[in-house]
């Protein structure tokens, strides 16, 4: 055996584990990473991806206390269609202490209702509100059936105005609008604000059936609004700004160190 230091990516950026019970989500998200590997391994098509269906091994699975984060969800979100069976899910994670970050493009009734069951847990949770513009036609256009902005900026400040831990996932970027989007949202952010670039978005559009030419007109003009020099510049306007973290995607480009983790080989 000798000792390995392992590069940190994706949902391992911000969590040592993931929690879910739910296969499909009900938003539609044309860039979905969890749609692409689902359609790609057969457990799921495009043509029914929106139909969520609980996994009742999962949900029923023992749950056991970790160090560090537990991420809920991370291959689905917590729908109003889904809420009662969230919020017992939640409570299994909590109950056996473990710390948990949940992420999700949030339903204000959604929210509403885990700060009103888990006002005990406060210590033990942070909210990550997925929000990758302030258009809410740019966000009907990629997530379909996601809440739109104003939505998710009253989820933020209603989570915040309660006092839960906050934070901002703005990955994918999706516009050009991510300053505005960060100065309109910082104030009710205790943690920090997440940004990163759309990753392998032609790919995922073809796997998840995705293939009419105005979305991959708009998907090519995005790629090219993700342009080194682009990040470069937006690097340069955020860098001093205490409250944003970059996603491995943006480290790439800046040639920053990426976050590792060590462990054991073989």
């Amino acid at each position: 055996m000798k000792n390995n230091v392992k590069q940190v990516f994706g949902t391992y950026e911000w969590a040592v584990e993931n929690a879910n019970f739910i296969s499909g989500c009900s938003n539609n998200c044309k860039y979905c990473y969890s749609r692409e590997m689902a359609i790609r391994f057969k457990r799921k098509t495009t043509e029914n991806w929106h139909i969520e269906e609980v996994n009742m091994a999962q949900f029923n699975k023992k749950v056991k206390k970790v160090d560090g984060f537990i991420m809920f969800p991370s291959s689905h979100d917590i729908t109003p269609v889904n809420l009662f069976n969230a919020i017992a899910f939640l409570k299994k994670l909590l109950e056996a202490g473990n710390n948990i970050l949940i992420v999700t493009k949030p339903h204000f009734e959604v929210i509403k209702a885990i700060c009103h069951e888990f006002t005990a847990y406060k210590k033990n949770i942070l909210f990550r509100f997925t929000i990758g513009s302030k258009d809410s036609d740019i966000l009907k256009f990629w997530e379909p059936n996601a809440p739109n902005y104003e939505e998710r900026k009253k989820c933020l400040k209603y989570a915040f105005e309660n006092g839960f831990e906050t934070s901002i996932s703005c990955e994918p970027i999706l516009d050009d609008n991510t300053l505005n989007l960060v100065t309109d949202l910082e104030d009710f952010v205790t943690d920090f604000i997440w940004i990163g670039k759309a990753n392998f978005l032609l790919r995922r559009l073809k796997m998840n059936g995705i293939s009419d030419s105005e979305t991959i007109n708009i998907a090519n003009e995005l790629i090219q609004l993700q342009s080194d020099n682009n990040i470069k510049m937006l690097y340069k306007n955020l860098k001093n700004n205490p409250k944003i973290k970059w996603k491995e995607s943006i480290k790439k480009v800046l040639n920053l160190e990426v976050s590792t983790v060590k462990g054991l080989d073989e």
